[in-house]
């Protein structure tokens, strides 16, 4: 699948790839994210931290009309505030994407499949 815009110069099609890593990376440079996590891992119990080039495994992007969304599914650090980490993906995901491929993102939603303790 792909999101298509439409803008005065003509027809543009994104992938939905280069939105997931788009959006995993701006999620992953976020205070309290430990990394990104598959959408199907609940099932097993734990939570593997996806490569960069995996990206699109923990992250759906859907389109209904006109507007975006996107689910993401991450692990977070111990100790930090999860509803604030959230918040600062969610900003920080639709600024990123606005910027970097012209996306207006409608909701992003996050699903947080686990919590790591990070050794200093």
């Amino acid at each position: 699948m792909s999101i298509d815009l439409q803008n005065e110069y003509g027809h543009v099609t994104i992938s939905n790839e280069v939105i997931s890593t788009v959006a995993g990376g701006a999620a992953v440079e976020c205070y309290g994210i430990v990394g990104m996590a598959s959408k199907k891992q609940l099932r097993d119990g734990l939570a593997e931290i996806l490569r960069r080039e995996n990206f699109s495994k923990g992250i759906v992007v859907r389109q209904d009309n006109d507007k975006i969304h996107i689910d993401m599914y991450i692990i977070v650090s111990y100790g930090t505030k999860i509803s604030e980490v959230a918040h600062n993906v969610q900003n920080q995901v639709k600024y990123t994407l606005n910027k970097t491929v012209g996306l207006s993102v409608d909701s992003v939603n996050i699903y947080v499949q686990g919590v790591r303790v990070i050794n200093a």
